[in-house]
C-alpha cells in the first residue's frame, strides 16, 4: 500500500506541458495517425476513417461504474465515460451500440471537463476513459481545464489494446492507470473477429509501454488503483488455444506478477449471435481450464470472476438512464 501521489495530469499541468501535450496530439489527428491504423484522413476538416469519429468527441455516458475491477471500482464506482465509436470491430461487442451503432451526443472539451468535475464531485474514486484513443486530443484539451479548476482523480485509460506506439508516449505522464485489454495472439482471429490486423504485435508494444510508464501496480489504503498496469483477456468460447498463447506471451513479455484480469463475462450478441463458434455462451469447463492455465504460468495477481451464464449484467444497454440494470 502507498500513499496516493498527485496524478500526473496534474503535475503536468502545473508544469505548463499539459496543453503541449493536447497541441501534440491535435497534430496527429490531421492527417490522423492517433490509432495504429493510419487513415491519413483530416479530422479536423470533419473526415472520418476507419472509426467513423468526428472532429469532437463523442460520449454515451458518463458514470459512476461499479462494474470494474475491485482495484478500480472500490465502493463509490469508477468515474467512467464512455466514449462512441471504436478503433477495432469486435462482432461480438458488448458495447456494439456505442462502438458501432454511434449512440451518444458531441460534446466541446469544456462539457468534457465539467464531466469530470462532476463525477469527483459524485464521490468517483477515478476517471476512466473508456475507447477515447480517436478522441485524444479533445480529453487532453478537457484535462487541462479540468486540472485548473481543481480534478485531482487518477486517470484510467481503459483501452482494447490496439494502440499507436507515438501516441502513448504523448500520454507518459498523463495516465496514472493503464486498463488494456490483450485480446488475440493469433492474427486469423484478430482479423476474423474484430478486422484488427497484426493485433498481437500491435498490443505487446503497447503492453510494453504501458509498463515502462506506469510499472507495477500501485494500491492506496483503501485497496484503489493509483498507477500502474492492469491487463485484461476475455475468454472467447471455442478460443482455448488462443488464451493460452495471450498469456504465454504476456507472461514472457511482461512476467508473471502483471495484475491479470481474466473474464467470463462473454455473451454472444451484436453479430455474434447466431455465429458457428462465437454463437454460444462460453462453458464453465472452459473458463476453469483459461485458470488453469493462467496458474501453471505462474500469475499470481489479479481478478477471476465468478461463472454465473444467467448473468446478463455485463450486456449495457446505453438506451436507458441504468444501463446495467
Amino acid at each position: 500500500m502507498t500513499q496516493p501521489p498527485a496524478p500526473g495530469y496534474v503535475r503536468l499541468h502545473e508544469q505548463g506541458l499539459l496543453r503541449e501535450r493536447a497541441l501534440a496530439l491535435r497534430a496527429l489527428a490531421s492527417p490522423c495517425r492517433l490509432c495504429p491504423r493510419c487513415c491519413g484522413v483530416d479530422r479536423l476538416r470533419g473526415e472520418a476513417g476507419f472509426c467513423l469519429a468526428g472532429n469532437r468527441a463523442r460520449i454515451a455516458k458518463a458514470v459512476a461504474h461499479t462494474g470494474e475491477e475491485p482495484a478500480i471500482s472500490g465502493t463509490h464506482g469508477s468515474g467512467t465515460i464512455f466514449f462512441t465509436h471504436c478503433n477495432l470491430r469486435c462482432c461480438f461487442c458488448q458495447n456494439h451500440q456505442i462502438s458501432q451503432e454511434h449512440l451518444g451526443r458531441d460534446v466541446s472539451p469544456e462539457e468534457l471537463a465539467a464531466m469530470m468535475l462532476d463525477l469527483q464531485q459524485q464521490g468517483c474514486h477515478n476517471i476512466s476513459l473508456v475507447s477515447g484513443a480517436h478522441f485524444l486530443p479533445d480529453i487532453v484539451d478537457a484535462l487541462v481545464l479540468a486540472a485548473g479548476s481543481g480534478l485531482q482523480l487518477p486517470l484510467v485509460y481503459n483501452s482494447n489494446g490496439y494502440e499507436s506506439l507515438p501516441v502513448l508516449r504523448l500520454l507518459e505522464g498523463i495516465v496514472d492507470v493503464y486498463l488494456p485489454d490483450a485480446k488475440y495472439c493469433s492474427d486469423i482471429a484478430a482479423r476474423r473477429y474484430s478486422s484488427a490486423p497484426g493485433y498481437h504485435r500491435v498490443n505487446i508494444i503497447a503492453l510494453h509501454e504501458m509498463f515502462r510508464q506506469a510499472g507495477c501496480l500501485e494500491i492506496d489504503e483503501c485497496g484503489i488503483a493509483v498507477r500502474g498496469l492492469i491487463v485484461r483477456h476475455l475468454v472467447l468460447p471455442g478460443c482455448l488455444d488462443d488464451t493460452r498463447r495471450v498469456l504465454r506471451s504476456i507472461r514472457k513479455n511482461l512476467g508473471p506478477f502483471v495484475p491479470m484480469s481474466l473474464m467470463v463475462q462473454y455473451t454472444a450478441c451484436f453479430e455474434a449471435i447466431g455465429h458457428p463458434k462465437l454463437g454460444r455462451q462460453l462453458s464453465a469447463e472452459e473458463y476453469r481450464e483459461a485458470c488453469t492455465i493462467l496458474k501453471e504460468l505462474g500469475f499470481s495477481n489479479g481478478w477471476l470472476q465468478q461463472y454465473c451464464p444467467e448473468d446478463r449484467s455485463f450486456v449495457p444497454d446505453f438506451r436507458c438512464e441504468d444501463s446495467w440494470n
